[in-house]
């Protein structure tokens, strides 16, 4: 079960910085409000609350057949398409193209030197990739796969074809037209799931089961959290409590950045996952809060002198891991150098946690907020219950900011200025746009 201790952002524990219970049942009403209007359902967008009751068949089949008959599994795809399954990946099965097969390489860049690489190492005549947007225009995916598929061309002829699986909108796109015209299997985005709420979705959930996970768990962690997520008593409610604590520690005591700092190597991409779901969510209308990726104990050594005397600005959010797994004791050598030999017959594990619960208290020393999200364990069902746990956090925190969490507008300008720099027709003007924008730019370089 996913806990969340918050003693470290109230008053009584790190001082005037902090949150007194009576400022925080004064959010009640608001909190309710806003757990009603994600309940409420009157967006298409929360159609990712459903994502944990679908029947997961078809992704099995799929999954089965292609870890039967491919030597690398290749996934095209950008932003959520690509943050969340590859936060399944290394969360689940760490350093897999070591260990297991199919090997797995995510694509979710246009740097052409990564892309050659791949090209290169991965078999791909026994290859499968799976192609990832819900619009199907995504012109960084579009790209790539256009070459992948060229070069499978080259190498199979007509049997390129069945080595495609497209994950995309049911009905409309690009990519739904191409599968269509050219026979290509394909899995569908709910119409409702927008790309960074759309983990728990064929898009991370075909991944998970390549490299041998249960889908079926995820998704269990995934119902079992939205139950205690979406119950009305925020002192109850683990989501709509962290959502209302980041809410008035961003819009009343200026700490609009939020630190997500997992204490676990296999959730640093989660780390990297919430940061587009938070970002991308937020920051609408002047308003917002910047997610800040992390991870313990490294950090320790490379951020936390700011976080601990540097501006009162934000908010730090462990992620603790109670079991992990496996454990390395460390040895008595070493005896006589006094400065050491105390680590001796202690475990990594402890040492580690240890490490975080001393970072936690030194903040809160300071005067610095933080907050500790935990789970028991790194499993298939807490990584879905986190999934979920953060998702409607997020939708919280954007009903109480009064903006869409499920829209993007400011992203789409800049994908336009890309169509008209790359010739797509209908964005002419955007070209024009870009040519005027390097001429003024033109005098000011050295």
């Amino acid at each position: 079960m996913i806990t969340l201790d918050f003693a470290n952002a109230m008053k009584e524990c790190i001082g005037e910085e902090g949150l007194s219970e009576e400022e925080l049942r004064g959010y009640s009403e608001r909190a309710l409000s806003a757990l009603k209007e994600l309940a409420g359902r009157r967006q298409p967008e929360t159609a990712f609350l459903d994502l944990p009751d679908q029947d997961t068949g078809g992704i099995k089949e799929t999954a089965r057949r292609i870890r039967d008959g491919s030597g690398a599994f290749i996934l095209l795809g950008i932003g959520g398409s690509a943050l969340g399954p590859r936060a399944i990946l290394e969360a689940l099965s760490p350093f897999h193209n070591l260990r297991k097969r199919p090997r797995v390489f995510i694509y979710d860049n246009v740097d052409p030197s990564t892309l050659s690489t791949i090209l290169s190492i991965a078999e791909l005549e026994r290859s499968f990739v799976n192609v990832i947007t819900k619009s199907g225009s995504t012109a960084e995916t579009a790209a790539s796969f256009m070459i992948l598929y060229k070069e499978m061309e080259r190498l199979l002829g007509r049997d390129a074809t069945g080595r495609f699986i497209a994950t995309t909108d049911p009905e409309k796109g690009n990519l739904r037209e191409i599968v269509r015209r050219h026979g290509m299997e394909s899995l569908a985005i709910p119409p409702g799931v927008v790309g960074r709420y759309s983990v728990l979705s064929p898009v991370g959930l075909l991944l998970a089961e390549v490299i041998g996970v249960d889908s079926d768990e995820l998704l269990r962690g995934a119902r079992e959290a939205r139950q205690r997520c979406m119950t009305e008593e925020p002192w109850t409610n683990p989501a709509l409590m962290l959502s209302v604590l980041l809410y008035i520690m961003g819009t009343e005591k200026g700490r609009t950045i939020d630190v997500l700092i997992p204490y676990a190597d296999g959730l640093r991409r989660l780390s990297e996952w919430f940061c587009q779901l938070w970002a991308e969510s937020l920051g609408k209308l002047g308003t917002g809060f910047t997610p800040y990726p992390s991870v313990g104990t490294t950090d320790q050594h490379s951020q936390l002198q700011l976080w601990m005397e540097g501006p009162q600005d934000k908010v730090i959010v462990f992620l603790r891991v109670d079991d992990y797994g496996r454990d390395l004791e460390i040895p008595r050598v070493f005896t006589e150098m006094e400065g050491i030999s105390y680590l001796s017959g202690h475990t990594l594990s402890e040492l580690m946690k240890a490490e975080e619960e001393s970072t936690e208290l030194a903040l809160a020393r300071a005067g610095r907020p933080n907050i500790t999200v935990g789970i028991p364990a790194i499993d298939a069902y807490h990584l879905g219950g986190l999934f979920i746990f953060f998702e409607i956090a997020t939708a919280l925190t954007g009903f109480l900011l009064g903006v869409d969490p499920f829209n993007q507008p400011g992203v789409e300008e800049g994908k336009n200025l890309t169509y008209g720099m790359m010739g797509k027709a209908g964005f002419e003007q955007k070209r024009v746009e870009v040519e005027a924008a390097r001429r003024r730019k033109g005098g000011w370089r050295i």
